[in-house]
C-alpha cells in the first residue's frame, strides 16, 4: 500500500513562532490568552446576569 507524501504547507509566523520560541516564551503566549479568555468569560456571565429572566 503507497501512503500519499504530505503536503507542504506554507509557513506562518504562528508557526515560526512555536517551532523555534522557548518554553517561557511560550508559556507566557498561553497565559495571555488564558486569562483573555478567562476576562471575555466573566463578562459574558456579568452580561447574562443582567439580562431578565
Amino acid at each position: 500500500m503507497l501512503i500519499p507524501k504530505k503536503e507542504k504547507v506554507k509557513s506562518t509566523p504562528f508557526s515560526a513562532f512555536f517551532r523555534h520560541a522557548k518554553s517561557a516564551e511560550k508559556r507566557q503566549f498561553f497565559d495571555r490568552i488564558a486569562k483573555k479568555a478567562i476576562e471575555e468569560q466573566q463578562q459574558m456571565l456579568e452580561k447574562a446576569k443582567s439580562m431578565p429572566q
